[in-house]
Order: structure tokens, then sequence, then C-alpha cells
């Protein structure tokens, strides 16, 4: 059954932890850019999370195979509640050298962030691979997209709210206040860890049997090539307060619906993919769906008011939504048990840190190009994306899921 109880709990912690990490995303990225007024400094936040994360990312997915995974999760929601503390301190000027600093002491909060997310992310994956049977993986892929994306909505406004309406101290609260509430939820679920039968494996050797699993895979590999470039060149989301500065001349509100436009348009498309999962050309989807993602980028680009620029939005999140649910169900169904902590790392160095390298790359085009011209650049480069793949990868273009299914069972 899918909706369990363990279930339940394990999306509560989920969203809470969702929504602890939008609502520091977007406080910072209005706090650094009030502070420099300099498109570039955002790219910067993208780099400062990215780096921890890239370096302790695999040595996170071998521990997440041998070790207790719900600690691990708190230890993680733990750094998300010491990052937000921090936050505070700064706005407050606890120190006298944050009041000269401030941006130094931002960028080291994300850092924390980076690292946290490098355990948090293999995780996940391996709690949901433990709560649900194998048949259940693509429904319940989708109804996590649906959480993840509903949160992703929610957070961006909340915190863009908290900052027009009570300051940034506030949202940073918040943002602690929802990496405690995971922490609750993580102990009360219910789940029973088996103790690893890998413990003896070294550590460099269970990386390198991660690697060589990925590489091995033409489906694995091509899924991850495509979602990391897509997501490096395409990702227009970090260059969103620059945007609303120059383009739009709108205020915190606006930077909060313009975040969580593309978490709408995910959260709607992974409600009708839970009623109705993708089984049959699932790789011609995913790649119509990184295309649309694209053209939806390019429009965006050329956007001057701020619903024509949401609704743009929202329309790449339900391409995004698409290409995360089938990707993520192909994962579930590919990896073996034992080495998931492993895959999902390398998946998230693959995929995760594109976002962080997207926002970095972003800001640097936009410094070059002017920023609406770095933003069609982007949409354009995911298609050029696309089109490599589809020529490169057969294996993926004519996968169906039922293969995928029948193989596992």
């Amino acid at each position: 059954m899918l909706i369990s109880k363990s279930f339940t709990q394990l999306m509560l912690y989920r969203i809470s932890l969702t929504l602890s990490y939008q609502i520091l995303a977007v406080t910072v990225g209005w706090h650094i850019y009030e502070i420099t007024k300099d498109p570039l400094s955002l790219g910067l936040i993208g780099l400062a999370e990215v780096v921890p994360y890239f370096c302790s990312a695999l040595f996170a997915g071998h521990a997440v195979d041998v070790l207790s995974k719900r600690r691990i999760a708190i230890m993680g929601c733990a750094i998300h509640a010491l990052i937000a503390a921090l936050m505070v301190c700064v706005t407050l000027k606890v120190w006298s050298v944050a009041s000269s600093r401030t941006e130094w002491f931002i960028y080291a909060g994300i850092g924390l962030a980076g690292l946290a997310r490098a355990f948090l992310r293999p995780t996940y994956q391996v709690l949901f691979a433990q709560v649900l049977q194998r048949h259940d993986f693509a429904r319940g892929s989708a109804v996590g997209t649906v959480i993840f994306q509903v949160s992703q909505v929610a957070g961006p406004a909340l915190g863009g709210a908290l900052i027009a309406w009570t300051g940034i101290t506030s949202a940073y609260l918040a943002s602690g206040i929802f990496a405690l509430t995971g922490i609750i939820a993580l102990l009360l679920l219910h789940i029973h860890e088996v103790p690893s039968q890998h413990v003896a494996v070294s550590m460099w050797t269970g990386i390198v049997q991660g690697l060589r699993f990925v590489f091995t895979k033409q489906i694995m590999l091509a899924a991850m090539a495509l979602d990391m470039f897509a997501v490096l060149f395409g990702g227009a989301v970090s260059m969103l307060p620059a945007f609303i500065d120059e383009i739009l001349h709108g205020s915190p509100e606006n930077l909060g619906i313009l975040r969580a436009a593309p978490a709408l348009g995910s959260a709607l498309i992974g409600v009708w993919l839970a009623r109705a999962p993708i089984d049959q050309h699932v790789g011609k989807y995913m790649l119509a769906a990184v295309a649309g993602f694209g053209l939806t980028v390019i429009a965006f680009g050329f956007s001057t008011s701020l619903w024509f620029a949401a609704i743009c939005l929202m329309l790449s999140g339900v391409f995004d939504g698409i290409s995360v649910v089938v990707r993520s169900t192909i994962f579930q169904l590919i990896t073996p048990d034992q080495m998931r902590g492993r895959i999902s790392a390398i998946n998230g160095i693959f995929i995760g840190s594109s976002n962080e390298i997207g926002a970095l790359e972003s800001g640097f085009a936009a410094s070059l190009m002017g920023l609406s011209t770095s933003i069609v650049f982007g949409g354009v480069m995911t298609l050029v994306v696309v089109a490599a793949c589809w020529m490169a990868a057969p294996m993926l273009r004519n996968l169906h899921l039922s293969h995928l299914q029948e193989k596992s069972a």
C-alpha cells in the first residue's frame, strides 16, 4: 500500500527540510543582492554551496550505504538549524565583524548547506526505497515530486512574504524552525534499518564500485548527463533577484512568486503522473520534456511582465517535473539495494551540483552578455543538449519502463 504511516512520515520530513532550504535560499539570494547589487554575487552563492557538496558527495554516499540512515538525516537537519542560527546572529550583528563582512558569513552558511545536502540527498533515496514496495516506485516518485514541489512553491512564497513583512531575520528564523520539525519527523519515522552486509568493503572500493556501475549503464549515464547539462545551461532561477530588479522592477513578493512558479508547474504535473504513471516510451517523454524546458526558458528570457514571466517559469516546471519523475523511477528500478547511497550520491554530483554550477555560469553569462540575453542563450544550449542525447543514447530514447520492471521482478 503506497500511503502507509512510514511513507507519510517520510513525506513530512521531506516537506520540513525542503521548506527550510527554500526559505534559506530565497532569503540568502535577496540578502546578498541587497548588499552587493551584483548578479555575479548570486552566482557565487552557487559556487559556495557546490564546492563542499562536490568534495564530500562520494564519501557521503558510501557512509549512507553502511551507517544509520536516520541518524545521518537527523545530522543534516541539525546543520540546517545551525545555519539558520548563524544567519540570525549575522542579521542581528551579534559579532562586530559581521557588519563589514556579512557576505562572507552568508557564503559560509551556504557552504554548510552544501555539506549537509551531500548526505541528505542519498539518505532520502535509501529511505524511500525502504518504505515502499518496488511496484509502487513510479507512483511513489510522483507523490514525492508533488510533495517536494508544493514545498518549493510554499517555501519561496513564505520566504518572500517574511522578508517583505517582517524582515530577513524572521525569514532565517523560520528556516531553522522547519529544520527542527524535520528532526521530529525523523524521530517518529517507523522503519526497520537492516544492518549493512557491505561494511567490510573499504570506502575507496565502494566508491569505485558505484562509479563503475553508473558508467556501464548507458540509460542511467545518459539520463544523468541530459539533466545535468540542461540544468547547467537552462537554470534561470538563480538570476531572479537581478531579473526582478533590472527587468521587472519588482519587490520581494515578486521574487517569491517567480521562485514558486516552476515548483507549482512541477506539482501540478506530479499530481497527474501519480494518477497516470508513464510506462511506455518513457525515454522519448523525458527527452521531449527537457526540450520543452529549454523552450520555456527562452520565452522567459524575452519576458518583460511579471505574469508572463511567471507563466513561462510554471511551464518550465511542468516539463522539468516530467523529467524528474521519469528519471527518479528509472534510477530506483535500476539501482541495487546495497548501492543506493553511492548511486544516489553520484547522481547528485551530476544533477545536484549542476544547479549551483549553473548558477555560477548564469552569473558570468549575465555579466558578459546582459541578463536577458544570457537566459535565452541558456535555453538554446538546452535544446542542443537534447539533440545530442537523442542521437548518442538510443537505449534511453527507446526505453519503456515496463522493461525495467520485468528485469527487477
